[in-house]
């Protein structure tokens, strides 16, 4: 009985963490209004670019995830752009829905837009700890290698990012 009691808390320890593992159960809002749910991604890669409007390296992440999003065109790779910026106007890092679609067309930006207020779900469940950064999904759901955090404007990012995209292709 002992066996079977270890045999069970063993195995839901397993399930629970397997479960956690997943990088994908997160349903999120474009600024169009669309429901995206990561979930349904499985069976492609996810690129998440998570960044601010507010933030000037965030126009040069709109280079990059265009970028890649045109070379990745017909694969199994989907684009999302996470925009962190506040939903509450009282925050100091409020933006409106008009504001970041101001963002995407002063920087081109081709990809769909999420919104992530204040950027609670996507800096925390992909262990993100600087602006602007890229996280890549797997076709599984987990998440793939560490997150692509800071821009610097010396290097272009979408290298190592490609090289890491074309690993779990």
């Amino acid at each position: 009985m002992k066996n079977i009691k270890s045999f069970l808390a063993i195995l839901s320890f397993v399930f629970f963490f397997s479960l956690a593992a997943s990088a994908q159960n997160i349903t999120f809002t474009s600024i169009d209004g669309q429901k995206i749910d990561l979930e349904a991604q499985k069976g492609k890669v996810v690129v998440l670019a998570i960044g601010a409007q507010w933030l000037p390296l965030s126009a040069q992440q709109a280079v990059y995830i265009n970028k890649l999003a045109k070379k990745y065109n017909g694969r199994d790779v989907v684009f999302f752009f996470v925009s962190t910026d506040s939903t509450s106007e009282k925050s100091k890092n409020y933006a409106s829905d008009d504001a970041i679609r101001k963002f995407a067309t002063t920087n081109k930006l081709t990809v769909t837009i999420l919104r992530d207020s204040e950027g609670s779900v996507t800096l925390k469940k992909y262990k993100v700890d600087q602006l602007p950064s890229f996280v890549i999904i797997d076709k599984e759901g987990k998440v793939s290698g560490e997150p692509f955090s800071g821009l610097d404007p010396k290097s272009d990012i979408s290298i190592p990012i490609s090289q890491a995209i074309d690993k779990i292709l």
